[in-house]
């Protein structure tokens, strides 16, 4: 990544008209990073000098009077049952800014209708996925097709391209070139499906596949049809013109059989037009010298503030205040996230002579093996099940080095974090984790390059040699402080993000096929 520069406040030429939909956005509803995206990125285009409005479901738990939703239109969105009235809120995203940042907002557009999106969770419930998710999520696509014309109408705006995200949200790049080509709102309308996560597919029966109200002619396995059961992301990924995902080695990995639970040959075939981008952080929230969370503040140039953070963080997490290495751990605890390689290996790294803080919720069997290893190693890891903002801040604050040892990461968080905290993350090399850190080389090192470490197999052995190979480089501060201040240095925000999505924008109004 590249190094952080000053914030520019130009905006593009020649602004484009985007519609994003997604399932969710940040500060509506939110079950992951697909959110935060959905959130961010339209405020960042903004900036841009873009025009961007955001659909999503009026869930229940949206609190309408807090974010200023109110009715504003009503339309009749036909279905496979029948035609289903849909109320239309309106309300708006917005970001005042920060210093050399400046202030965004975009218009919100919220599909209300309570049989389908009233309920306590957004695609489950105590675990269990509702029953009608193809139903909720067909509507709900169709429902912005018929918001088009609406818009239209009322506003004479016509989006230049529809950015969909993920299998809740596919439909939306399939209906244009389907039910709607005839529909003189979506003429010319490009298309972009951004893919979070490939192991999330949307698969449903084939007797579900009608309540799609797509012909029959394309459940074939050319088109929606996977190995006998009706897969919505596929059809997203056949008929969009351009694909992302976040980030270039995850778009790489994805075309492969161990990556690509069963479409990658379908990923392949769009690989012409797939592209990597990089997910952004808030920086603004993530931020070392303003944090609220943390006890005390520092940067790269002065990192006081750091060492007063850690003794702070071993005093909460109830270990004894020594200067030894301090690791850290922000994670759920199942086997994507490398957690059985965590578990392996904590045994003998708790024989150096450092500490060990994990914050994290996850599987129970997880749960119930690090408590144990807390009980063994009392004064060696700091142990809290369950998830605390606040200690997730306090924990990249404090730590020295931050373990992300995942079996597969699209994207990844926590490291960016990290960079940002001056908490050296130790990574495995996939996906995300290999474009956003540069493994520790004495030549990286010289070039001001280096800002972490990294390992290739998922393998405990691998995870240990690592970890044993950042303790020795700690021993010498020179090379510590090196690593820390080009992580701190390395620009982690949106803005580089969404010019990214900005000229992928273009190249999408360009081309098609």
């Amino acid at each position: 990544m590249p190094a952080a520069s000053t914030l520019s406040l130009s905006m593009d030429s020649n602004p484009l008209k985007i519609l994003l939909a997604s399932s969710e956005a940040v500060p509506f509803a939110k079950t992951g990073g697909l959110a935060d995206v959905a959130g961010t990125l339209p405020l960042e285009m903004a900036r841009l000098g873009h025009q961007v409005r955001l659909v999503i479901p009026r869930y229940g738990a949206i609190d309408g009077v807090a974010h200023g939703f109110k009715e504003w239109t009503r339309i009749t969105v036909p279905t496979a049952s029948g035609s289903i009235s849909a109320i239309i809120e309106r309300g708006r995203l917005s970001d005042h800014g920060a210093v050399g940042k400046l202030p965004a907002e975009c218009d919100v557009l919220a599909v209300r209708h309570d049989p389908y999106f009233a309920r306590k969770g957004l695609y489950q419930e105590s675990g269990v996925d509702f029953p009608d998710n193809v139903e909720r999520f067909a509507f709900f696509c169709r429902a912005v097709m018929e918001l088009l014309p609406a818009l239209a109408k009322a506003d004479g705006w016509t989006p230049d391209l529809l950015h969909a995200h993920d299998w809740q949200t596919a439909l939306c790049v399939v209906y244009p070139r389907t039910l709607y080509a005839q529909q003189p709102a979506l003429k010319g309308l490009r298309s972009i499906l951004t893919v979070h996560n490939l192991g999330y597919q949307g698969l449903f029966p084939a007797s579900e596949y009608p309540k799609t109200g797509l012909a029959w002619d394309l459940f074939t396995p050319a088109g929606l049809e996977f190995y006998g059961s009706m897969n919505l992301l596929k059809g997203g990924l056949i008929f969009a013109d351009f694909l992302t995902t976040v980030s270039p080695t995850y778009s790489r990995e994805i075309q492969t059989a161990e990556f690509g639970f069963g479409l990658e040959g379908v990923v392949r075939e769009r690989g012409d037009r797939l592209v990597g981008i990089v997910n952004g952080v808030d920086v603004e929230v993530w931020n070392p010298t303003t944090d609220p969370h943390v006890p005390y503040r520092y940067s790269a140039s002065d990192l006081s503030g750091k060492q007063q953070c850690k003794t702070a963080l071993q005093r909460e997490m109830h270990l004894p205040v020594r200067d030894v290495p301090l690791l850290g751990i922000v994670s759920r605890l199942v086997p994507q996230k490398g957690m059985d390689l965590v578990a392996e290996v904590l045994p003998e790294l708790v024989a150096q002579d450092l500490q060990v803080v994990l914050l994290g919720t996850g599987e129970p069997s997880f749960e119930a093996l690090f408590r144990s290893l807390q009980a063994r190693f009392p004064d060696k890891i700091g142990l809290r099940i369950g998830f605390d903002e606040g200690l997730a801040h306090r924990i990249e604050a404090g730590a020295d080095m931050v373990l992300m040892p995942s079996r597969y990461e699209p994207c990844g968080l926590s490291q960016l974090y990290s960079l940002r905290y001056g908490a050296v993350p130790i990574v495995r090399r996939t996906g995300g984790l290999a474009d956003t850190v540069v493994p520790y080389s004495p030549r990286a090192i010289r070039e001001g390059r280096a800002t972490g470490f990294a390992f290739g197999e998922a393998t405990a052995q691998a995870l240990l040699t690592t970890v044993l190979l950042a303790l020795r480089v700690y021993e010498d501060r020179n090379e510590w402080r090196s690593l820390v201040q080009a992580g701190m240095q390395t620009d982690v925000s949106w803005a580089r993000s969404a010019r990214a999505y900005a000229d992928l924008y273009r190249k999408a109004l360009g081309a098609r096929g």
